[in-house]
């Protein structure tokens, strides 16, 4: 009997022992930490490695499509595999029950506009609309969506269809929330859209690329475009072009890095989260990715970003935008068959 009871407190110690090995895996005594996104390589690779070395932290890494991303965060909830996702912001609020619960000590330090007020999303990279132009066909460049009214525009602004072209949607809503006031069904706001609408002159262009090459190429004077090519427009040795951020305002639509609720390596994701939003993680994105720009201003930048540091940038709640996307399409819709005839 005696020994019966000692090989059950044997048996009883070793559960134990695994169970608390295991609690302390999960709240990070590994150096591993595993990550699922749908960001590009080029912004991987400007964080990733300078993560590890600084950290120790082995970081892998499963990358999808954002659909694929959010579905399997979705259906492995009750026993995740990862333990942070680097996704849009969309994805991040739509369903805050899926992350954990993470303000980093970092926010402190971030622009009021961009802080964590869901207590799950911590913003760090986000992408803009802005206005590109040809250098010899606007040699005193452009400050804002007012400036496209000048009648020497007139024909030859490169604008696309917003009500299929995900980027000229972009620069709708940006300029309704901007003479608007925030109110997109706002009367005096549309009432640019369409004055807008006659300085294209019947010329629609077809798709987004269009856009910025025919303006760096001299087809168009002006073109309304986002931040990723005209920054890498910018950084190009012969380069034709040049932009703004509009100074009515730049809606950002934002990225940024969220927790897995349930994460094995808690710590360790923490510490990826306090990496990105710190100085040392938002200079590497914004020195090292033409895609993914910093959200923090306070950090070293190339000189064709500097430009961010200055300028008048905010975000959108991608929520809301989804939600009022349909209507804002279908009256752009209408109004464009009406002024085009």
């Amino acid at each position: 009997m005696k020994k019966f009871l000692s090989i059950l407190l044997i048996a009883l110690l070793a559960v134990l022992s695994l169970s608390a090995n295991g609690a302390a895996e999960s709240k990070g005594d590994s150096n591993r930490l595993v990550l699922i996104t749908s960001s590009a390589d080029d912004n991987l690779n400007s964080v990733i490695p300078a993560f590890e070395e600084k950290t120790g932290i082995d970081v892998e890494i499963i990358t999808g499509s954002t659909g694929e991303v959010y579905s399997r965060i979705q259906a492995e909830k009750e026993n995740p595999s990862c333990d942070v996702t680097w996704i849009g912001e969309y994805y991040a609020i739509m369903d805050t029950s899926l992350f954990e619960t993470y303000v980093s000590p970092n926010d402190a330090e971030y622009p009021e506009q961009f802080k964590n007020t869901t207590g799950v999303f911590t913003a760090t990279n986000g992408t803009c609309p802005v206005i590109i132009w040809n250098k010899d066909q606007v040699p005193q460049g452009i400050k804002g969506y007012a400036d496209l009214l000048n009648p020497e525009f007139k024909g030859k602004i490169a604008f696309g269809d917003a009500g299929t072209s995900s980027s000229a949607y972009n620069h709708l809503e940006n300029m309704l929330i901007d003479f608007g006031d925030g109110d997109v069904e706002s009367d005096k706001a549309w009432e640019f859209v369409e004055a807008l609408l006659n300085q294209l002159d019947g010329r629609i262009v077809n798709s987004s690329s269009v856009t910025y090459r025919g303006v760096a190429s001299g087809e168009y004077a002006v073109g309304l475009s986002w931040d990723a090519p005209a920054l890498e427009l910018a950084a190009a040795e012969n380069n034709t072009t040049g932009f703004c951020y509009m100074e009515e305002g730049a809606a950002s639509k934002l990225s940024g890095v969220c927790i897995i609720k349930g994460a094995k390596n808690l710590e360790n994701a923490k510490a990826f989260v306090d990496f990105m939003s710190s100085e040392e993680g938002q200079s590497l994105l914004a020195m090292n990715s033409l895609g993914a720009n910093p959200v923090r201003t306070d950090v070293d930048m190339p000189e064709s970003k500097a430009i961010m540091k200055d300028a008048n940038i905010f975000p959108v709640n991608s929520i809301w935008s989804a939600d009022i996307k349909e209507s804002v399409q279908t009256r752009f819709t209408d109004m464009l068959m009406d002024v085009m005839g």
